[in-house]
């Protein structure tokens, strides 16, 4: 079984001398020798090195106190998340699952060794208590791939222990830099070993700087592609928060698509489009009703004990495990299946190929400027016939369009920032409220639709449907306040949005 933790650490060039001694730096009161240990690790990747290109890294190491598989993201800078499986002569699927919306199809081989003597030494504070762990490592690397190459170095690594205040980095730093040691270049040993052992220096490939309407959108495209592939691992290891951020990405692309259907082809990315929404159905299968049963529960709790009629807590409960059960292996499913893959293989084709029209090669400000504004009086007019209409089934229609149409203005004023900037930033803003304000109105609807089912099976069994009714009731002015305020709240969006 695979665990995990946070690894914060830096990389220093070694000085000949070997490190100063850090005793009094930052709090240390001492420096304790751990003696030498011999590791010898073995690292993972394509022939293409897609794991290395997103700074991933997958080892089998022996020797130390942590022999096993680790697989490494980088979280932020100095940060990486580190998943440990215990040691195998093949690969753990627990890892490789984790890998798989970088992989996808290619095959994970052997293509670096690295060994290394590590001379460790604890940094402790006055009570004995470990703040960080000081190795000098003598490096030898090989590359495993192609024809071949060997690099020795030696380095300077500094890991807090865990619970540490990642400050203590930056008061070592100073100390090391006063003695001649100077941050390594390069981000990971493996970084270092592929370009030093490479026949051929690789050259980076990022894409330049915007100029273009099309390179613009393409870039906004780029980054939520990317969103989609570096939340894979998270949403599958259930992190907080990943699933809903991973659906967002896909709607994000889905609007960019539609929106701007004057820069990219939409004979083309339409297909993409649905498959993007059949993607974030399946995410949102179990986020949906997650939200609802919140919503629910909470107004429950809010009603006077005096005023519960049958077992309501108790039958909301059982509505809402009716799906959640199977949901996760459902979704794991998904994450491995040929459709999902594909899909990200697609997402790959159009950005390296993109099907660009004649409005792509245009100064970007005109043509991104008519796609927001395009998609804005959509919401206007959505928003101008649900206040027309009476309340109902119709104007709960018109509003929940609306809030959709609102969300692609949005993501198309992200995709816009760079080049219309403040008046992109606050159409931005303006289309994030309403659709909070729309979003309560549609929570609502859908609340009303599910007590008046949970109500219809509490009276078939025999039970109350008074609090159901209440519960409806109190939903019901909820919507009536929103749908009160939405005029005015529009006519002041409307008014900011005249600079666009």
């Amino acid at each position: 079984m695979a665990d995990s933790k946070r690894e914060i650490e830096r990389k220093y060039e070694s000085a000949d001398s070997g490190p100063p001694d850090l005793t009094g730096a930052a709090g240390v009161a001492a420096v304790v020798d751990q003696g030498v240990s011999h590791l010898d690790a073995t690292y993972y990747d394509t022939l293409d090195e897609r794991l290395a290109a997103s700074s991933v890294t997958l080892r089998r190491r022996t020797g130390g106190s942590d022999a096993g598989w680790h697989l490494k993201f980088p979280v932020a800078q100095d940060v990486r998340d580190e998943i440990h499986a215990p040691l195998s002569d093949t690969l753990p699927d627990e890892l490789t699952s984790l890998v798989r919306s970088r992989v996808r199809g290619g095959e994970l081989l052997p293509v670096v060794r690295l060994r290394s003597d590590r001379d460790v030494r604890h940094l402790l504070d006055a009570d004995g208590r470990l703040l960080a762990e000081m190795s000098v490592d003598t490096v030898h690397a090989e590359r495993l791939t192609g024809r071949g190459g060997e690099a020795r170095w030696t380095e300077i690594e500094v890991e807090l222990a865990d619970g540490t205040d990642p400050a203590l980095l930056d008061k070592l730093e100073k100390r090391l830099r006063k003695a001649g040691v100077r941050p390594s270049a390069s981000s990971s040993k493996l970084a270092r070993a592929l370009q030093e052992t490479a026949p051929v220096a690789r050259r980076a490939t990022a894409p330049g700087k915007p100029v273009t309407a099309g390179d613009h959108v393409l870039a906004y495209v780029r980054t939520q592609r990317d969103a989609i592939v570096e939340l894979d691992p998270a949403v599958r290891r259930d992190a907080e928060d990943s699933v809903h951020s991973m659906r967002v990405a896909t709607r994000r692309l889905r609007s960019t698509f539609k929106s701007f259907g004057e820069i990219l082809d939409r004979t083309v990315t339409d297909p993409v489009a649905d498959e993007l929404k059949w993607l974030a159905g399946e995410l949102g299968l179990d986020r949906d009703r997650e939200v609802l049963t919140e919503r629910l529960t909470a107004a429950v709790d809010e009603v006077p004990a005096g005023l519960i009629r049958g077992p309501v807590a108790e039958r909301l409960r059982s509505w809402s495990g009716a799906e959640h059960k199977g949901a996760r292996g459902r979704l794991l499913g998904v994450l491995d299946s040929r459709r999902y893959l594909t899909l990200l293989d697609t997402l790959d084709a159009l950005i390296a190929d993109p099907p660009l029209l004649k409005a792509a090669g245009k100064e970007p400000r005109k043509p991104i400027a008519k796609a927001v504004r395009k998609d804005f009086r959509k919401v206007s007019r959505l928003i101008e016939q649900g206040t027309d209409l009476g309340p109902g089934t119709d104007r709960d229609i018109a509003l929940h369009e609306a809030r959709k149409k609102a969300k692609r203005t949005r993501y198309a004023a992200e995709a816009a920032e760079p080049v219309l900037g403040k008046a992109a930033k606050t159409m931005v803003k303006s289309m994030k409220s309403l659709q909070n304000l729309l979003g309560e109105h549609q929570d609502s609807v859908m609340a009303r639709r599910t007590l008046r089912e949970l109500s219809a099976v509490a009276h078939a069994a025999g039970e109350s449907a008074f609090t159901y009714g209440l519960l409806h009731e109190r939903e019901e002015q909820r919507a009536a306040r929103v749908e009160t305020e939405l005029p005015g709240f529009w006519d002041g969006i409307k008014d900011g949005a005249a600079d666009l």
